[in-house]
């Protein structure tokens, strides 16, 4: 069995236990944990996802993250992923969740933030390039082809805090 996660219904509530490919492949809830890292300066660190990822290979992103794993919670998730995907530790701050249709499947995604150091060391199996970008720089950049569809929805809801909320109260703790 691969990486089991918790299947969850519309209101983010723990239904069982599943394989993450299987929530994948039946379009069945689960949750993921996102991290938008900022530097000293404010600037948003956007990578570019490794060719030969499952997910979105080749194609940039602004959000650090994964499936969080089953007993997990949200903020526990983005902390791991924020160490394995960049090889540092720092407190995540939670900002909101969404109910996310997704590109791929649809799934609860929990969106954090955490100050982090221009030292970082990527995992070159998850990402193969990264730079550090102004707001603007990465509004532009979200509007290629090339960025993963599901962060653009993200983008949108994470620079507008909240303005167009779908499920789910976007200041809602977890």
């Amino acid at each position: 069995m691969g990486e089991l996660v918790e299947r969850v219904d519309e209101q983010d509530r723990v239904v069982g236990t599943v394989d993450r490919g299987e929530a994948i492949a039946h379009h069945w809830l689960h949750r993921v944990a996102t991290t938008v890292c900022r530097d000293g300066e404010g600037r948003v660190l956007v990578h570019r996802r490794a060719a030969d990822m499952s997910r979105f290979p080749g194609q940039y992103n602004f959000l650090v993250g994964g499936a969080a794993e089953a007993g997990e919670s949200y903020e526990e998730a983005a902390a791991r992923e924020l160490t394995e995907e960049l090889g540092v530790r720092a407190p995540v701050r939670f900002a909101f969740k969404y109910l996310c249709r997704g590109a791929i499947s649809p799934y609860w995604m929990g969106v954090h933030e955490a100050v982090v150091g221009t030292d970082i060391t990527p995992d070159p199996a998850e990402i193969s390039w990264h730079a550090w970008v102004t707001e603007d720089e990465l509004r532009e950049m979200a509007r290629r082809p090339t960025f993963v569809a599901d962060s653009v929805e993200a983008l949108d809801r994470y620079l507008g805090r909240g303005e167009a909320a779908g499920a789910g109260d976007p200041s809602e703790k977890v």
